[in-house]
Parts: structure tokens; C-alpha cells; sequence
């Protein structure tokens, strides 16, 4: 007898699936069982919420569909951050639901909850399958589903209905396409007018450019253009692009700020950038995307344009004026080759006894890390240093949870990555809070032998939390950590593990880390009041620190402000 969840295996190896994110319960049985023997690798998770990050990771890495699972009620609950993330990020994930028996729903019965309404926000298909009768079609769906939307696909399974008998037994496979999306021709020509009439055109880029880095830079050319790119433009423009300029936004830096402010037309390829403060307030505004809906989402846009980057971009090479006047390009570079050169003397060593600067750290990691190494930062203070000293190169890869924002993203994704490349280098740069949030995962990266390498940034604080606190005024509350030598509970598990506490130690730990083969840590002890100065400071964020200040002294705790004040003094001249 074939069972239905039999069938659901069999479908998804048909597929291409090679491995299931989770953890086992009793309402999973039917579907673990038929994974035991078939082609399809069962990853156990330590917890639910790892598992499905961990084929969030997996599903942006490959591209492919990616399948985590979880028992009914809570343990499928456990799903919903790493789905959020998933579907936020727009990545192919297949999450199978448990339910309870298919007689008690209704019942508030133990563990009784309703997932497939509690997964519809996070998802674009989710769907109760009630009876034998509606499978395999359901699965075909689901799975379609998720790659044409490029999100993620619930499927909520009873138990019983598991392992009843499949009323079909076809294994079926599903259709992948990748069309062309050419803008019409009035649109073009009216965006090469705008463009031709602007004296300072400034390209803001996303990760709508992942496979336009030759048309944008081509067009940058044209246009005397500097590219501003967003975080997730980073890995896909940065590199070979003697344009660009740099980030901008609340992780970025000066020279990106200002190469939009100056603007007079603003370019945006492929890009969502939720921050309205960083627009310019008087610039003409052409807006490029794949997805209609986000046109004008972030600001007023002067004309909106429903197409792929790089079509767009070859439509409008053949009708644009190469410009002669290469003046705001110059000046964006120049800025940028300045703030560059600031941000790079901030990446230096301490004398000894001081606590590690997290800008070295990182730009030691950058120079010994592959040239096709995976950079996962935590949400928080590493993503800051990762956006602005990781250097890309075309191979490299940077993901993070940088649409949903969470935290601890970083040691499950590294899970799912290590997984489905083998053999490829993997750093997980995790925040103190992020890795303890999910430490478990730990135990996880040794069962499955994955080689990842975990570097702490350990400022025995919620550091970015503490910035966001500062900049409205407020005395540090609630944010310090009591942490524990993160490379003697990672030796515990067995990992490789060493803690750093001098800077002159950074470089060896690293370089020994990367090259060493399976999961290793490395406890970082770096500089609680390093701070991440934002591109522009704002009069109220003047204010506000200036109030923080007031409050620390008047607190009693004045000694923070000096410690600030030794720290930073460096980043303002």
C-alpha cells in the first residue's frame, strides 16, 4: 500500500529535494517513516524555528524548492519566524504542517490550533488537506506555487490522513519558468527623456539586479551615474563596478547618503528600500521593478515601470544620450573614495588590554574568508559591519534575515547552506544575543557534521538595541548580557572552539577557524561602545543622544559616557 505520505515523499525526490528540515512528533510519523529508505536526507533540527531558516538558506543559495516540517500545534508553531523570513525574502520553501486527527478538529483537542489560517500571512499558499482524495494535486500546487511567487508553500497534513492509502499514486513534477518581462515601448522612451534631461542621475539598486550587473553598469556608464545599493544589491553590484558608491540607509555610510541627496533624478532598479528618510525630497524619481505592486510603495515616483532590470536596462541603452558631463559622478566617487578611506583606518587593531573593535574583526574575517565563502551576519551590530567591510566579488555570497529583520538567523541559515553545499566555506557572523537565542543549533551543526565556522562578536550586550536607545535618549535598560565563554561551551559539544580577547590574537584564531574542517566557534570579546555612526545625523538624533547623555550622568553612571567618548572620538575626525 502506498500512503499518502509516502506519495508526498516520493514527489518531492522526484523533484529534486534531497533533504527535510525538522523535528519528529507523532503526528509526523507517517512522513518521517517514508523518508527512512527514500533519497531525501532527514535534518533534525533542534528546534522548529531552525529548521525552517535553515531551508530559507537553503532555498536562496540554490535556488531551488527547499522543504522543512514540523508536528501539529506547537511544533509547526515553532515554523512561523523561519517562514515569515522565507516568504519575506522571496525564496521557494515547501513547510508540510502536521495536524491533529482529522475527527477532533473542532474539538480543542490537545494541541489543537488552525495553521492554515496562522500561515497564510507568512506565506503564499496554505492549504488543509482533508482527505486522501485531494492529494497529490494539492502538493503539485503547493509546490508551483512557491516557485512562480518565490515564497513559501504550507501544506497542513492530519496525521491519519498521513498514513491512509493514496487514491492517487502519481508522482508528478512541476513546471519552472524564467520569462523575459520587457517594459512597453512608450514607458522606455518617456524614462529615457526623464533621463536625458537629468544633470544628476543617481542609481539606487536591489537585489532585483542579481542577474543585471553588466546592464546596470553599463547604464551607469551612460548616464554618468554613481550606484547606490541597497544591502541586498550588495553581493550582486558591488563588485567590478567602478561606480559604485557605496550603501546608504540606517547601515550604510556618508557617501551613499549623498550621492542620493544631490540628486536630480533618482534611478531605482529593482529595489524595495523601506527607509522614506533616505530619499531625496526633490529629485525626479523612476522606479523599475518586476512586481507592480511595489511601485511607489517607498516614495513619489515620477513614472513607474513593470520589468525585469536587465530588459529594462538594454531597452533604455539603445535610447539614452551618453552624458559628457561627468561631474556629480566624479564628486559621488571622490566622496566615497574618502569615506572608504575613513572606514577602512576605523577596521584597526587595539593596544592590548582594550577590547576588539568589531570593524577589525570583520575585515580580518574578509581577508582570509574564500573567494566563494557564504557570509550569514546575525540581525543587530553584525550586519553593520558586514555591509561595510565584507568585500564581494561575484562569488561570494551575503543572506541574512534582512527583510524580516530577526534575530539569530544566522547559525540556522549557515545549517541549511552547509547542507546543500558541501564542501563550501560557510561564516555565521552571530551577535552574542542572536547565538544564545538559539544556541542549541550548536548541537545540531555537530550531529550533522556541517562545516560551518560561528564567529561572536560578544559585547555582552543587545548592541544595536543599546544604539537605538541612545539615539532616542534613553539610558541603557534591560540590554546587558551575562555571557558565558561561548569557545568552552562550544569545545563542550565538540566543536572546535577558542575564545579572543587581544586583537593580536584575531588574525591566527580566524585564519585557524576557516581552515579548520567540520563546525567551529570563535568567541570574539569585542567593544560594547562601538557605535554605528548612520550616514547623516539627524537634529533629533543630536538631540536625543545629547538627552541619553544627561540621563546616564544623572543615573550615576557617568563612566559609560567616557568609555563612549574613548571609543568613538576616532569615527568624528
Amino acid at each position: 500500500m502506498t500512503t499518502v505520505a509516502q506519495n508526498i515523499v516520493d514527489t518531492l525526490e522526484a523533484n529534486g529535494v534531497t533533504r527535510v528540515y525538522g523535528v519528529p512528533g507523532d503526528s509526523l510519523n507517517g512522513f518521517t517513516d517514508a523518508l527512512r529508505g527514500s533519497g531525501i536526507r532527514w535534518m533534525h533540527t533542534r528546534h522548529e524555528e531552525a529548521a525552517a531558516f535553515a531551508a530559507s538558506a537553503e532555498a536562496a543559495t540554490t535556488g531551488n524548492i527547499a522543504v522543512c516540517a514540523g508536528s501539529c500545534g506547537p511544533g509547526n508553531l515553532h515554523l512561523i519566524n523561519g517562514l515569515y523570513d522565507a516568504n519575506r525574502s522571496r525564496v521557494p520553501v515547501v513547510a508540510i504542517a502536521a495536524h491533529i486527527p482529522t475527527a477532533e478538529i473542532g474539538t480543542n483537542y490537545f494541541q489543537e490550533t488552525h495553521p492554515q489560517d496562522l500561515f497564510r500571512e507568512c506565506s503564499v499558499y496554505s492549504e488543509y488537506v482533508a482527505s486522501p482524495a485531494q492529494m497529490p494535486r494539492l502538493l503539485r500546487i503547493a509546490m508551483q506555487t512557491a516557485v512562480e511567487k518565490q515564497g513559501v508553500a504550507v501544506l497542513v497534513v492530519p496525521g491519519d490522513v498521513a498514513l491512509a492509502e493514496a487514491a492517487d499514486t502519481t508522482v508528478s513534477t512541476i513546471t519552472t519558468t524564467r520569462p523575459r518581462v520587457v517594459p512597453q515601448d512608450d514607458q522606455l522612451a518617456e524614462a529615457a527623456r526623464l533621463l536625458d534631461a537629468g544633470k544628476r542621475v543617481t542609481i539606487l539598486a536591489g537585489a532585483g539586479c542579481a542577474d543585471a550587473h553588466d546592464e546596470v553598469v553599463a547604464l551607469a556608464d551612460t548616464l554618468g551615474a554613481p550606484v547606490v545599493h541597497a544591502l541586498r544589491g550588495k553581493e550582486h553590484l558591488e563588485h567590478d563596478n567602478p561606480f559604485d558608491v557605496g550603501l546608504t540607509g540606517l547601515l550604510g555610510f556618508s557617501s551613499g547618503y549623498k550621492a542620493m541627496e544631490e540628486s536630480d533624478t533618482l534611478l531605482m532598479l529593482g529595489t524595495d528600500f523601506p527607509y522614506t528618510q533616505f530619499f531625496p525630497e526633490h529629485a525626479r524619481t523612476i522606479q523599475v521593478d518586476i512586481r507592480g505592486e511595489q511601485l511607489g510603495r517607498r516614495t513619489t515616483i515620477d513614472l513607474g515601470i513593470v520589468g525585469d532590470v536587465a530588459e529594462t536596462a538594454r531597452g533604455l541603452l539603445s535610447r539614452l544620450t551618453r552624458k559628457t558631463d561627468r561631474g556629480h559622478l566624479e564628486d559621488a566617487l571622490a566622496h566615497y573614495r574618502k569615506t572608504r578611506a575613513q572606514l577602512d583606518d576605523l577596521a584597526s587593531p587595539t593596544k592590548p588590554g582594550r577590547k576588539i573593535h568589531p570593524q577589525y574583526l570583520t575585515r580580518v574575517i574578509d581577508t582570509h574568508a574564500s573567494d566563494d565563502a557564504v557570509f550569514i551576519p546575525d540581525v543587530g551590530s553584525p550586519v553593520t559591519w558586514a555591509s561595510r567591510y565584507l568585500t564581494m566579488n561575484g562569488r561570494r555570497r551575503l543572506i541574512g534575515s534582512f527583510s524580516h529583520g530577526t534575530m539569530a538567523n544566522a547559525l540556522p541559515q549557515a545549517i541549511g547552506v552547509a547542507a546543500s553545499h558541501p564542501g563550501r566555506q560557510v561564516v555565521a557572523l552571530a551577535g552574542d544575543g542572536g547565538l544564545a537565542m538559539l544556541m542549541g543549533e550548536l548541537l545540531t551543526l555537530k550531529q550533522l557534521d556541517l562545516d560551518v565556522t560561528v564567529v561572536v562578536y560578544n559585547n555582552s550586550s543587545l548592541n544595536f538595541v543599546e544604539l537605538e536607545m541612545k539615539a532616542a535618549g534613553f539610558v541603557n535598560f534591560a540590554t546587558e548580557l551575562d555571557n558565558p565563554d561561548f569557545a568552552q561551551v562550544a569545545r563542550a559539544i565538540g566543536l572546535h572552539g577558542v575564545r579572543v580577547e587581544e586583537s593580536e590574537d584575531v588574525e591566527a584564531a580566524v585564519k585557524e577557524a576557516l581552515a579548520h574542517r567540520g563546525p567551529s566557534l570563535i568567541d570574539v570579546v569585542t567593544d560594547r561602545q562601538e557605535m554605528s555612526m548612520p550616514p547623516t545625523v539627524t537634529a533629533e538624533q543630536v538631540k536625543g543622544f545629547t538627552l541619553y547623555a544627561l540621563r546616564t550622568v544623572m543615573s550615576g553612571r557617568g563612566d559609560e559616557i567616557i568609555d563612549l567618548a574613548r571609543t568613538n572620538l576616532r569615527q568624528l575626525f
